[in-house]
This record gives structure tokens, C-alpha cells and sequence, in this order.
């Protein structure tokens, strides 16, 4: 038989469907491959998958047209200028948004993991450095807050921060960790058990013992987060801490968003080498890699996306709303340098031509 194709996928037939009735796509991130993601409903049936080349990209972040998206060693914002997508050179009346790089913050390897817009500007889980960040143009980045057990900032990555909820306001107001290690990478001694969720304000520890928690979100009804190494959804009781499970699904579940009633839900495979995590409750029946969908009156799974090949590791996910088929434009073919944005209007700039071309045409 032959086998599928690189980035092969499969889908329950209602995810067009819901798409569109949601009016929206989703987008992920994988750093494993180096790749985002978009997928985007053709119609009532069909799926488009659109991948972009980015080094290492793991945390996004979406607010008022802008998607930011961490890699390697960059923090990159992207603006939407809608009025460039339909005469888009390479695919001209194709899609109905072109998010197109603006702001390159060049920080370094930092490792940054969840990133949000908050009333403050852009901040960041700076995972090296076990604290949350902002960035400008002067420094790699500025610490903000840091855990009340970190002593000192250092490239040691010591509690494995990764987490980042901001509340309605705009404020960085929740944290994850995987520990409250004050040493290079002491988080790892008791990785399964050991998670934390924290409020910022206070800095103090609401939540302990956590199996890994991941992708804390506030929403209108309260604080959700995902705990990977049981495949567990849940909601926390910010009274005591604890948390009531909504779901558990068969997979390392990082990366969440939603829309309306609908919870989207990356799921990673593990390695099957990972000293990490194969003592992990969820390792045996960690064998898909894709998007989970969860209507939330019911608590129940109710569509996926599923990866046949090539993307075993998903960070992020985030939920485009508004938008049906959008782009997003790299640094790797240069596109975005032929852009031309005003306030006003906009512009493809006609690429040059070298001398021995034209004089040979």
C-alpha cells in the first residue's frame, strides 16, 4: 500500500459544518515540525489545511488583528491587513485575511511557552528564565514577576513555567509550573506530581500536586486548564484549589481555546523514548496527535482533527474568529518585505527584475 502523505490528516464529517457555523478557523503550532497550522471549512464537507514555516514556533497570542507567534529565538507580530489578501501575488482572491509580520523582537532563546496581549502589552512565560516578561527594543526582555521561590533570574529554567491566564481586565492574573524547583531544572525530580497553578497578584500557590498542568484560561465561566499527563480537562474551584473534572481525553492534551459553547483541545503523542513522561498515566493511550472538540453543556467530545503523518507534538491552539480563510505570512520567502501599509492604503510592491533577466528576455 502506499503510504500517505507528509501532513496527512483525517476529520469527523461535522468539523466543516461546525466551522462555519462558528464562523471561524483554527490555527496551531508545533514546534516539533516548525510549523503553524491553519485549518480553515471549504465548504459544509471539506477542510483546508495551511502550513507555514516558522522556527520553533510554540505560544500564539491573538488581540485586535494582530497574531503573535513565539519561536526559537524571536517574538514575531503579524497585523492583519485584510486589504492586501485579495491581490495576494501568490494567490490572488483566495483569502479573506493576510496577517503579515510588522514587529520582530529579536530576545534570544528564552523558550518562551504561553504568550498573551494584556492591557500592558505583549507578556510572556519566559520558561528559561521562570518568569513572566514583557519586551522592547532595548533589552532581550524585562521581567515583570517572577515566583516568590525563584531567588534570582538565571538561564536554568528552574520550575518549568509555561502557563500564562489573563483575566477580563487584561491582567496577567494565573500561572502553571511544573514545580517550585530554585535550581536548574529541578522541576524534573517530581514532574508527574509536582505542578502548581499560582495567582499572580498574590503569589501564592492556589493549586499543588497538579499532573502537569498546561494552558490555564479564564472564560465567562470560570478558570479552565488542561492537566497532561492524565488527558484531563478541567475547571478549578478557585475557593480550595481543587478542580472537577470535564472530560479526559486519550492523549498529552496542551493548547486550548474557545468559542461559544466549544472547547478546541490540542493532543500530543508521546515519545516513546520520553524518560520524562512514560511513567505518565496517559502514556499508553497517548496515540493521537490532532484537535479535540468538546461541547461544554455536555462535557462531552463531539468532533476531531486527526494527524495521519509527519506532526506528533502540538504546543498551542488558538481559535481565529471572524475569519474563513485567512493566511499568514512568514519570514522565509521574504513576502511581507514587498508589502506596503499606510493608514490609507496598501501595496504590493512589483519585484525587481535583475539586469541579465531582462536583457536576456
Amino acid at each position: 500500500m502506499t503510504p500517505p502523505p507528509p501532513f496527512s490528516y483525517t476529520y469527523s464529517p461535522n468539523i466543516p459544518e461546525l466551522l462555519l457555523g462558528l464562523k471561524c478557523s483554527l490555527a496551531i503550532s508545533t514546534y516539533q515540525t516548525g510549523k503553524v497550522v491553519i485549518f480553515s471549512p471549504k465548504d459544509q464537507n471539506q477542510l483546508i489545511q495551511l502550513p507555514r514555516n516558522f522556527d520553533k514556533p510554540m505560544g500564539m497570542a491573538l488581540h485586535n488583528g494582530q497574531w503573535a507567534v513565539a519561536t526559537r529565538d524571536e517574538l514575531i507580530i503579524t497585523a492583519n491587513s485584510a486589504g492586501m489578501a485579495s491581490n495576494y501575488p501568490a494567490n490572488p482572491n483566495t483569502y479573506d485575511s493576510l496577517f503579515i509580520p510588522r514587529v520582530t523582537y529579536h530576545t534570544g532563546v528564552l523558550d518562551l511557552h504561553d504568550i498573551s496581549f494584556t492591557n500592558d502589552g505583549l507578556v510572556g512565560v519566559n520558561t528559561l528564565f521562570s518568569c513572566l516578561s514583557k519586551f522592547n527594543a532595548d533589552f532581550s526582555f524585562t521581567d515583570i514577576w517572577k515566583p516568590h521561590f525563584v531567588t534570582e533570574l538565571k538561564p536554568e529554567d528552574r520550575c518549568h513555567l509555561n502557563g500564562l491566564a489573563v483575566d477580563e481586565s487584561g491582567k496577567p492574573k494565573y500561572v502553571t509550573a511544573l514545580g517550585t524547583g530554585d535550581s536548574a531544572r529541578e522541576w524534573k525530580e517530581k514532574m508527574l506530581t509536582g505542578g502548581i497553578l499560582m495567582d499572580v497578584d498574590s503569589n501564592e500557590i492556589i493549586g499543588d500536586a497538579l499532573p502537569v498542568p498546561h494552558s490555564p484560561r479564564i472564560y465567562k465561566d470560570g478558570l479552565w486548564m488542561l492537566l497532561s499527563a492524565t488527558g484531563e480537562v478541567v475547571k478549578v474551584n478557585l475557593a480550595d484549589g481543587k478542580y472537577d473534572v470535564v472530560t479526559k481525553l486519550n492523549g498529552f492534551v496542551r493548547g486550548m481555546d474557545r468559542i461559544g459553547d466549544y472547547l478546541f483541545v490540542a493532543t500530543s503523542k508521546l515519545r516513546p523514548n520520553s524518560s520524562l513522561f512514560n511513567e505518565a498515566p496517559v502514556a499508553k493511550s497517548s496515540v493521537v496527535c490532532g484537535i479535540s472538540v468538546i461541547y461544554i453543556p455536555t462535557g462531552q467530545p463531539c468532533g476531531h482533527i486527526l494527524y495521519n503523518t509527519s506532526v506528533e507534538e502540538l504546543f498551542d491552539l488558538k481559535v481565529l474568529p471572524g475569519l474563513m480563510r485567512p493566511n499568514i505570512l512568514n519570514h522565509s520567502k521574504q513576502m511581507h518585505k514587498t508589502s506596503v501599509i499606510t493608514e490609507k492604503e496598501v501595496f504590493w510592491a512589483k519585484p525587481e527584475r535583475d539586469e541579465k533577466e531582462v536583457v536576456a528576455n
